[in-house]
């Protein structure tokens, strides 16, 4: 069975960090583009952090509202991808979701398969 299970989630105080981790099983995220997405209440999902697989390029796209804060990376070893979030705003508070494509694109629409997502509360 296809599954991405994330963690990682919590509560921070503004200005703190987090590292959020997406594990798959069932099937090898390296040959995907991984992207973390993030829903605040009442709002669609947004504001994208995206690697591409090591055979393209591992390139990464982020978002205007996170790049410069937010890093995705891979481990292929533990088939797991990372968001490494730091100097957190309470605007950052939503819940985040992990999703595998075979292209990397800003539409969540187009992915193919999806993690339960994990909360993170920016708040002091």
């Amino acid at each position: 069975q296809l599954q991405l299970v994330e963690s990682g989630g919590g509560l921070v105080q503004p200005g703190g960090s987090l590292r959020l981790s997406c594990a798959a099983s069932g099937f090898t995220l390296d040959d995907y583009s991984i992207a973390w997405f993030r829903q605040a209440p009442g709002k669609e999902r947004a504001d994208y952090s995206c690697i591409t697989s090591s055979s393209t390029d591992g390139s990464t796209y982020y978002a205007a509202s996170v790049k410069g804060r937010f890093t995705i990376s891979r481990d292929n070893a533990k088939n797991t991808v990372y968001l490494q979030m730091n100097s957190l705003k309470p605007e950052d508070t939503a819940l985040y979701y992990c999703a595998a494509a075979k292209i990397a694109t800003m539409i969540p629409a187009l992915y193919d398969y999806w993690g339960q997502g994990t909360q993170v509360t920016v708040s002091s």
